[in-house]
């Protein structure tokens, strides 16, 4: 038999409790009744239910909220992460935003409209239920986190900066070349901030149908649009209390900035199809690979998203500017995919180890891991030499570098590279765009910029 989900109802009203009662009960709820926030601090301290209903005023006045915010603050403190739905006779903005802010994941107005309270209850439940199973995967796959591994003075400076930005609600911009690791930062950012017991949620702008963007951030209600066959919570409701990693953001169209922009300067959105304003209590981390000063002055970026989400902006240096890191890059990958694939005693030969620093790696790191989980499968003993590498020889490397290139226009040589790269993956764009260390969207604005086809 099935344990019904279990509501706490902290209301000093019989009335009011006798009506939500009824309502809770019908939707197959099990509901426990306390009449003050101390008797709801006293149940909790032995019981974890799925909601909390929290009326706002009790002994102290009827309009202030005070005492509904005091308990708030407390349950904030705790750690709580039960989702709480403020309750008052009384709305008013201020209210409503101080509410939010301290944790409540919603707010209902006395007296309300049975439609709108179940609505209410079954859309907390259902994201209380997967941010539960979102978490559950994050401890599932902690044992897989990847680490940040540095030997050299570069990165570590780069971290002692790290470790002063981590534990602040600042936003932070991380920027650098293709698979130099943002994502992995970003990760490492988040478990060393005061956030970090609550959800980490990413978002690959780049992939984002822009005709999906408000939903996939915002949410949407039941009915929105065509395909919205029920309540779905957005990016933004998912990482509340968390941080939001927003990855590729250069790629964000500007019709799409200006929608981003305006929930990151009010902190408040309206899921898609709901006329209910939500309050973002996200700390923002972005990354991407594109200049975006210059994509400032061609008016492809805003200006005042960028001053938005760049508080503090970090770059990360690729491999190829700090050697000293590849031997324990190195063995770390081998030691990952040996032990994926049954091969624990794989290690680098001295050769091979040497021809590893003498490459110029520019896919970074993410390179560097493919290249070495290949050489570990392929390897048919302990030891991996240069031979199991398929990597150039560091005479071709040399000459490779040495070559002059003609002297032609920047945008000259854009078109030959860009057609180069579309001729040598036989015209697959999105591989085009990855040997260029570009985006796809990146790569079609060029392509309509020199009317290439």
């Amino acid at each position: 038999m099935s344990v019904k989900p279990l509501i706490l109802l902290v209301e000093d009203n019989r009335e009011v409790r006798l009506a939500a009662r009824f309502v809770l009960e019908d939707l197959g709820l099990a509901v426990e009744e306390v009449e003050n926030p101390v008797q709801a601090l006293t149940f909790l301290a032995q019981n974890k239910p799925k909601l909390i209903l929290l009326d706002m005023n009790f002994e102290l006045d009827s309009t202030s909220g005070q005492e509904g915010l005091k308990f708030l603050r407390q349950q904030q403190q705790l750690g709580n992460t039960t989702p709480i739905v403020a309750m008052t006779a009384w709305s008013h903005t201020e209210l409503v935003v101080q509410a939010m802010q301290l944790g409540a994941a919603d707010f209902l107005e006395k007296p309300w409209k049975n439609q709108r309270f179940e609505q209410v209850i079954r859309y907390q439940l259902q994201l209380s239920d997967l941010t539960n199973k979102n978490q559950g995967l994050q401890h599932a796959l902690a044992g897989d986190a990847k680490p940040v591994l540095w030997r050299s003075k570069t990165m570590k400076q780069l971290m002692e900066q790290l470790e002063v930005m981590a534990p602040t609600d600042a936003n932070i911009l991380l920027t650098g070349e293709n698979g130099v690791g943002k994502s992995i930062i970003a990760q490492w950012i988040h478990q060393h901030s005061h956030r970090s017991t609550h959800p980490f949620i990413s978002v690959n702008m780049a992939t984002i149908p822009e005709q999906l963007f408000e939903s996939e951030l915002f949410g949407h209600t039941k009915g929105a649009f065509t395909d919205a066959k029920s309540d779905r919570a957005g990016r933004f409701k998912l990482a509340n209390l968390g941080t939001l990693f927003l990855d590729e953001i250069g790629t964000l169209p500007l019709a799409q900035q200006s929608k981003l922009l305006r929930v990151l300067e009010s902190r408040e959105y309206e899921p898609v199809g709901s006329s209910t304003t939500e309050v973002a209590n996200v700390r923002l981390i972005s990354a991407t690979n594109a200049k975006l000063e210059q994509l400032i002055s061609q008016a492809e970026f805003r200006q005042d998203l960028f001053y938005r989400i760049n508080t503090f902006t970090i770059e990360i240096p690729p491999l190829r500017t700090r050697p000293e890191d590849i031997e324990l890059l190195a063995k770390h990958f081998i030691k990952t995919h040996g032990n994926r694939y049954g091969k624990n005693e794989c290690s680098l030969t001295p050769a091979a180890l040497n021809q590893l620093k003498l490459y110029d790696w520019p896919g970074n790191t993410r390179e560097l891991g493919h290249l070495l989980e290949r050489a570990v499968l392929l390897a048919q003993t302990d030891e991996i030499g240069p031979e199991q590498l398929h990597m150039s020889t560091p005479s071709q490397l040399t000459q490779n570098h040495s070559e002059a290139l003609p002297l032609i226009t920047l945008e000259q040589a854009e078109q030959q590279l860009i057609t180069q790269a579309l001729n040598n993956t036989a015209g697959n764009k999105q591989q085009a765009a990855e040997l260029l260390g570009i985006t796809k969207q990146a790569l079609y604005r060029r392509l309509e910029k020199y009317e290439l086809n």
